[in-house]
């Protein structure tokens, strides 16, 4: 768990171990990842959207000019999650450059905490040694402070003797959380905190591994490329979609995106630990064997993700066919995917990964021709996120789009 500024843990909705705590924070905000709110949040896509097409084309598309196209993903999937999160960019996209260091202050948050998730006393010992917190700051310190920052900056806003509409003009998930604190005197006053942590450190992330694994892979096979391509391009002259940036319901049903896009959340999960649970009183049964109560049994994603006997006999490899050949296994195949979760603790962001995938995805191929350079360059580490570095490429603006 993270540090508050107080020197005090913060339960989350993803690492709470009390199920009781988990429901109380889980239950008044789950409906704000529904689809049909997340679809309000388009918009804010739309908006960084246009901020990445006016930086790559200032950029790179004229120059030929190679770049690390995995960056601009990462820089994507933030500054959209900062915009529907705090109606504000951390502005990544405009400077081309992390200047306040939060992606890597994330990235050293993940190899801080892999470690602790595998030897929980471990964790006592180096972070939650108060000795320890007082000597130097925690690696979730950086990240909290951003958070922490733009909470006081909206409540000020709101006591403002100035402000006349009392914050309706806002429509974030700050807001949002906020209205539903003041709404429940039973919500604790630091649940907004523990809300809007997550929509920081792991809003953001996960879905820009999602981004560089479909872009390496349609980069490196170009026939799927040119498949997803004219499946556009067809709902394009069919005049079925909003260009530059089609919007959510006209892509969503597009067979070939989806199968592209369940092929990379299957061939490289962003979480590559196992999703542990703690066998309940009485001990339960799994597969026909039998395991006492307090055992902490557990199921990766990476390995779940390549079961041959439901992916298939090539489920090592990248294939986005696999997901249109028969409709059954397709359902299968979808209900035994491990990238988001499963159960009560499914990831709450996976409306919002699958909106920013889709639209992103659509757009950029509609709009852009890439190629890729040095491909050996593209390497992945694993520190309970599993992210990926060097997708360098060369860019230029679609024959039919100029």
């Amino acid at each position: 768990m993270p540090y508050t500024r107080k020197g005090r843990t913060l339960p989350l909705v993803f690492n709470t171990r009390d199920e009781v705590l988990h429901k109380r924070l889980k239950t008044p905000i789950a409906n704000l990842y529904s689809l049909s709110n997340i679809l309000t949040f388009e918009i804010y896509v739309d908006q960084t959207l246009e901020v990445l097409f006016a930086q790559l084309d200032h950029r790179f598309s004229s120059s030929q000019q190679v770049f690390n196209l995995g960056d601009w993903l990462q820089y994507f999937a933030f500054d959209a999650m900062g915009t529907m999160s705090f109606s504000r960019r951390y502005g990544f996209l405009e400077k081309g450059r992390d200047d306040k260091g939060l992606i890597k202050a994330i990235w050293a948050f993940m190899k801080a905490a892999a470690p602790m998730t595998q030897m929980p006393w471990l964790d006592l010992v180096l972070y939650k040694n108060p000795v320890v917190t007082l000597l130097k700051p925690t690696a979730s310190q950086p990240i909290m402070e951003i958070v922490s920052s733009r909470i006081e900056e909206r409540q000020k806003e709101l006591n403002s003797s100035n402000n006349t509409d009392k914050g309706t003009r806002y429509k974030d998930f700050l807001a949002r959380f906020m209205c539903i604190r003041a709404k429940k005197d039973t919500i604790p006053i630091w649940a907004v905190t523990a809300w809007s942590f997550p929509n920081v450190i792991a809003g953001s992330d996960t879905t820009a591994v999602a981004m560089k694994t479909l872009w390496y892979n349609l980069l490196m096979h170009p026939t799927n490329m040119h498949s997803l391509r004219g499946e556009l391009t067809q709902a394009q002259q069919q005049s079925k979609l909003t260009l530059p940036f089609p919007s959510w319901n006209e892509i969503t049903h597009l067979p070939y995106l989806d199968a592209c896009i369940n092929e990379a959340l299957r061939i490289h999960p962003p979480i590559r630990l196992s999703f542990e649970r703690i066998v309940p009183a009485g001990g339960m049964t799994i597969g026909g064997y039998f395991f006492p109560e307090g055992t902490v049994v557990g199921m990766n994603p990476w390995v779940i993700n390549r079961d041959r006997a439901i992916f298939g006999i090539d489920a090592d490899i990248w294939r986005p066919e696999r997901w249109l050949e028969d409709p059954v296994r397709t359902r299968t195949m979808e209900n035994t995917l491990l990238s988001f979760g499963t159960g009560r603790r499914i990831c709450l962001g996976r409306n919002i990964a699958l909106l920013e995938l889709k639209k992103l995805t659509a757009a950029l191929v509609l709009n852009f021709d890439m190629e890729i350079v040095t491909p050996e360059k593209f390497q992945a580490q694993n520190f309970l996120f599993f992210k990926q570095e060097g997708l360098y490429v060369t860019i230029k603006r679609h024959s039919n789009n100029i």
